[in-house]
């Protein structure tokens, strides 16, 4: 799954990366180290210019609520649930087939947050000692450095409680796109930490590598069929991922300072 994500890139970065061409300097996001659900995250989308009279899309940099609210809800209460989409189920799924067919994003991270158990910890649970075991968070992004393009779907929703010309009368929100973590190596790891990112979670975020982007992006691919195709795991070896202070555990905590990485997972939750 993914409940929490970094995002420290400036929109300046992310639109030479992704080659946008319109973002609005007044939606400046500050970076953020802690992106929990229903906070407001930046996200990438081909999508045509509001009132214009060009119909193409545009590669936009837009700000969206992270947990999709579909159209046709009749409130938005459930919005903080429906942060993650599986990809084996996205295409049928009442909350999500519009948007896959239609409404696809990129949601841009430097990488993403998963909690471990460790061994003596999960020992002591089995035993009954414990009834709350201690978990270590763990950092999982690109060994490369470069950025985590996580797949994602967008939606509008319209408050019909507010009248039209209300600033929060129009909700665009998103969800990120989850897939079966990968079982093969890490590209790297260390002696006392996970092999695998399914050692520390079954899931994991579906990161699209460059080659899919447009395509992942384009309106016009609407064939369910060929969409599922571009939900296929990146290769393996990509990733590396270390452990992180408990800090990031409360969502109160931003800073950089959370991404520094620990010399070995903190006492009582070795792997």
């Amino acid at each position: 799954m993914c409940g929490r994500y970094a995002a420290s890139r400036s929109p300046e970065d992310l639109a030479g990366i992704f080659e946008i061409d319109k973002w609005e300097p007044e939606e400046t996001l500050a970076p953020d180290y802690n992106v929990a659900p229903t906070k407001e995250v930046y996200a990438v989308l081909d999508r045509p210019l509001k009132d214009a009279d060009d119909p193409e899309p545009v590669r936009q940099l837009r700000r969206l609520k992270w947990g999709l609210v579909p159209s046709w809800s009749k409130t938005p209460e459930g919005a903080a649930r429906m942060i993650n989409a599986r990809a084996e189920t996205v295409h049928e799924k009442p909350s999500y087939r519009r948007a896959f067919a239609t409404r696809r994003c990129i949601l841009p991270a430097d990488g993403y947050y998963e909690w471990v158990t460790g061994k003596q910890e999960r020992d002591l649970e089995v035993e009954g000692k414990r009834k709350r075991p201690r978990k270590q968070p763990y950092f999982v992004t690109p060994a490369d450095g470069s950025v985590f393009a996580m797949a994602g779907l967008y939606e509008f929703w319209r408050d019909r409680t507010l009248p039209d010309d209300h600033p929060q009368a129009w909700w665009a929100t998103c969800s990120v796109i989850t897939t079966e973590a990968e079982t093969s190596p890490l590209a790297v790891s260390s002696a006392d930490g996970p092999r695998t990112l399914a050692d520390i979670h079954p899931r994991m975020p579906l990161m699209l590598t460059p080659d899919r982007w447009d395509s992942w992006l384009d309106p016009s691919r609407r064939d369910v069929d060929d969409l599922r195709g571009l939900l296929a795991p990146p290769p393996s070896g990509l990733m590396r991922a270390y452990p992180v202070g408990t800090a990031v555990s409360n969502v109160r905590n931003n800073g950089p300072e959370l991404l520094t990485e620990l010399a070995a997972p903190e006492e009582g939750t070795l792997f």
